[in-house]
């Protein structure tokens, strides 16, 4: 049986371009920003958490922070890892020292607390991150409860303010 000519050239185009090709160009165009996208993403910058309603007091410090456990106090509540644990009126108002629910979810952050490499030592610190007006009273009772649940390495964030060329 003879097969006609248009029959004949549609098996050649078949064979010619029926096999789809993969363009590396464009794939080669997205993996480059993918690696850009992730080296400038995964920067070694420990930074806190930003909260417009604190405002940081302001301080001249030589060390970066480490990363710990951050406790906000902002003008309404206190917040640990961005969870509400109390509300500020009621902790000034009341009569103990400490905190219990603050205690309760420091302590809860404690069980998932990991050995330090260097010291060999359970690393247990924290960051308050307080706005500037915070009562002293308050400030007291927040840290009577990171004392109680065993945090012993306390540290306050601040703005870091440039130096002085004096």
């Amino acid at each position: 049986m003879k097969i006609s000519s248009r029959a004949q050239r549609m098996v050649q185009f078949k064979k010619l371009h029926g096999k789809a090709g993969l363009n590396l160009v464009s794939l080669m165009d997205i993996f480059t920003i993918l690696v850009f996208f992730l080296l400038v993403s995964s920067s070694n910058i420990q930074q806190l958490p930003n909260n417009k309603k604190i405002t940081l007091p302001t301080s001249v410090a030589e060390k970066l922070p480490k990363e710990t456990i951050v406790i906000a106090i902002t003008k309404t509540a206190i917040l640990v890892q961005g969870v509400e644990v109390a509300k500020i009126d009621i902790a000034i108002k009341n009569e103990k020292l400490v905190i219990v629910k603050l205690e309760q979810e420091l302590k809860f952050h404690a069980s998932k607390v990991t050995y330090s490499s260097e010291t060999g030592e359970i690393n247990r610190s924290v960051t308050i991150m307080g706005d500037e007006n915070v009562p002293y009273q308050l400030l007291r009772k927040i840290l009577a409860s990171c004392r109680q649940a065993n945090y012993t390495q306390i540290a306050f964030a601040v703005l870091q303010k440039a130096k002085d060329k004096d």
